[in-house]
């Protein structure tokens, strides 16, 4: 296929099945990490950007304004350079620093918030406030808001109409992280269009409060809400047959065992909604074709979840879950 832009590259993931000895079970990876930008985001930021110039709220030549902490800037900053658009990003230190690097090498211009935050908090509650600041002063500005922007789940339209034609045979399941909501409301809901059977499990981290359990800090990026914030008005709890959390130790460990068993990198939110896939698979609690995406690549981990000194120090490691993936994986054991 010849391309002229980059944004033309979007899309088109290729799927990677792993098989689950004796579980009746397929897990199916979609590759979301080849997308131009490195994430599923490419897709919701673009949707975003051009439903906005639409509808007249951006105008040509205008600013977008976004708190990210990474995947979506640098979406957004693909289709700001293509339409001819500003871009601020307004970050805090949990966004990943190649991440930051990324989105300037793309022209975003990069606001980090203020205030003493702990290595592992979150602060979103301030990026956003930071955020709509800008997008009221400064002129022709508008904060994108992803949250609460409906073009935020339409924006995984074509994500579900290429996993339809690519595992033509059915989809039974869909496991997904779930931060704004947008991905797992726009994919679950078009998914239970096209066949209401399919199970759908949305994965937070611990410490988030989308399914109403207490919050507290977690490192796991770009995934989750943050105590103090709001869950976004884009998520339909409705289209969620269950929520679950997983921890930062089994979503990093297992990123880190996807890699050196299938040399596959992969972050470190696939690596919780893979663990937790696996661990229903095992319980017998979802058999046939299980989907779940590979929303970001490893490689903008590495001085982090790749890390052994930084697992560490951050009594992260654990041994016993590659030992327990690798049993799901081989068929030698099951979930109690």
């Amino acid at each position: 296929m010849l391309c002229t832009t980059v944004s033309q590259f979007i899309g088109q993931t290729p799927v990677m099945p792993i098989a689950v000895p004796n579980s009746g079970a397929t897990l199916v990876l979609k590759l979301e990490k080849n997308n131009p930008g490195g994430s599923m985001k490419d897709r919701m930021a673009r949707s975003m950007v051009l439903a906005a110039l639409e509808d007249g709220r951006l105008v040509p030549g205008g600013t977008i304004v976004e708190s990210s902490s990474g995947n979506t800037g640098i979406g957004l900053a693909i289709a700001a350079l293509e339409l001819g658009l500003r871009f601020i990003a307004v970050v805090d230190h949990h966004a990943a620093p190649d991440k930051i690097r990324t989105m300037r090498a793309l022209g975003a211009e990069i606001r980090y918030v203020e205030g003493d935050y702990r290595e592992d908090e979150v602060a979103v509650v301030e990026r956003q406030r930071l955020a709509a600041q800008l997008g009221a002063q400064l002129p022709d500005a508008l904060f994108m808001n992803q949250s609460d922007n409906p073009a935020n789940p339409d924006g995984y339209a074509g994500f579900v109409d290429e996993l339809l034609t690519q595992l033509p045979d059915g989809i039974d399941a869909f496991v997904g992280c779930v931060g704004t909501g947008g991905s797992m409301t726009g994919i679950a809901q078009r998914l239970k269009r096209a066949n209401p059977a399919v199970r759908t499990i949305a994965v937070e981290p611990a410490g988030s409060i989308v399914f109403g359990k207490p919050g507290h800090p977690y490192y796991q990026s770009g995934t989750g809400t943050p105590a103090g914030d709001e869950v976004g008005k884009v998520l339909d709890y409705g289209c969620i047959d269950e929520g679950v959390q997983v921890t930062d130790t089994q979503a990093f460990e297992t990123a880190r065992f996807i890699a050196r068993r299938h040399g596959l990198l992969v972050g470190g939110s696939t690596g919780g909604t893979i663990y937790k896939a696996l661990e229903f698979i095992a319980a017998g609690k979802l058999s046939g074709t299980v989907v779940t995406p590979v929303a970001d690549g490893g490689e903008k981990y590495l001085g982090s979840v790749f890390d052994d000194e930084w697992m560490a120090k951050r009594g992260l490691l654990d041994p016993t879950i590659g030992t327990q993936l690798d049993a799901w994986l081989t068929g030698r054991a099951r979930a109690a």
